[in-house]
């Protein structure tokens, strides 16, 4: 099949394009260096030509709210009105696990997304999932003298297994809301995730735990980002995944028993 990414230069998108490829599918890619902006939709028409189906992994770096709804409704908007002219039978979207239950202003953003997506011109799928191992190596990659991280409950999910799930979801009919997809393990402690990636890249600076004030911090401490419901889990456990991390690639983490 011919199908197109959304996003499909960042860390998520990447990965789709190489399950894609795994399956003997042709990706293309849209996004700015490829001449596509998702905002204007200046290029969309062109790279949308012979497309069965449309995965949207786009994304924005924001907390803020008004931002997140106005890049997710803007470029949702130009993908499925660009998609209808194309004669696109299948978009799938992927979200997040939890989203309407903690009120980050990041999540309005992604819910507006799921709501355009479900009752748009084109068929839709979207997948939540919960947050990926890679979550814990953006908090280090961040610069300063120490790496901040929330006191979040997860059940984090290998981005390559996300990545193979949207490909599969893109050659299926439409679903809807699909079932949630999560990782092989409940109730991680995200600051424990990081500190043991910090571990395995020999990394010197302190890991804090942030709680955040109110309903928003418990609702990311209480389990709000937890899937509820049966759904199709992962298989690569945070320690698989993080022996993949170390320098010399052997070897695996112990566990953390550290309480929140």
């Amino acid at each position: 099949m011919r199908i197109a990414i959304a996003g499909g230069t960042g860390w998520t998108g990447r990965r789709v394009a190489a399950a894609l490829r795994a399956r003997g599918d042709e990706p293309v890619v849209l996004a700015r260096s490829a001449g596509v902006d998702l905002i204007t939709g200046e290029g969309l028409d062109r790279k949308l030509e012979g497309v069965e189906s449309v995965i949207d992994v786009s994304n924005i770096t924001t907390t803020r709210a008004k931002a997140a709804v106005s890049f997710f409704e803007t470029a949702t908007a130009q993908l499925l009105a660009a998609g209808r002219r194309a004669g696109v039978a299948h978009h799938v979207a992927l979200s997040i696990v939890g989203v309407d239950r903690v009120g980050l202003g990041y999540y309005r953003g992604k819910r507006r997304q799921e709501e355009l997506v479900l009752d748009g011109p084109v068929p839709g799928t979207v997948l939540r999932a919960t947050q990926f191992h890679e979550f814990a190596a953006q908090m280090l990659d961040r610069g300063g003298p120490v790496v901040i991280a929330p006191k979040m409950l997860s059940q984090p999910v290998a981005l390559t297994e996300v990545a193979a799930h949207l490909v599969g979801l893109a050659h299926g009919r439409p679903l809807g809301m699909a079932p949630e997809l999560a990782g092989p393990e409940e109730h991680l402690w995200m600051q424990d995730m990081v500190r043991r990636l910090a571990r395995v890249r020999q990394e010197r600076r302190p890991v804090i735990r942030l709680a955040m004030p109110g309903k928003v911090g418990k609702g990311l401490a209480g389990g709000g980002l937890l899937p509820t419901g049966p759904g199709p889990r992962g298989t690569v456990t945070f320690d698989a995944w993080l022996a993949t991390q170390r320098p010399d690639g052997a070897g695996s983490a112990a566990q953390d028993r550290t309480t929140p």
